[in-house]
C-alpha cells in the first residue's frame, strides 16, 4: 500500500502526517518520524481493516511559487 506523508519540523522533532488518513507520528529525524508513522499506520489499519476500502484517492502535491511583493493599489 502506498500513502502520502508530509514531514514538518517542530522544534527539535520531525512530525510525519499521513495525508489520506488522520494518523501522525514524530521522531528525532525525518527517517525516524517516517518509520514511526509506518508503525502507527499499520496499527491503525490493524484496528480498522475496513478503513482501507474507504481511502480517498492520493492527493496531488505540487509546489507553488508566488511573489510576496505588496499588491498595487487599484484606482
Amino acid at each position: 500500500m502506498r500513502l502520502t506523508a508530509a514531514v514538518t519540523r517542530e522544534g527539535t522533532w520531525y512530525v510525519a502526517q499521513c495525508l489520506e488518513v488522520d494518523v501522525a507520528s514524530q521522531g528525532e529525524s525525518v527517517e525516524e518520524a517516517l518509520a514511526n508513522l509506518k508503525e502507527a499506520l499499520a496499527l491503525h489499519f490493524e484496528d480498522s481493516p475496513g478503513a482501507i476500502a474507504d481511502l480517498p484517492p492520493p492527493p496531488i502535491i505540487a509546489p507553488i511559487e508566488f511573489d510576496l511583493a505588496a499588491p498595487s493599489a487599484a484606482g
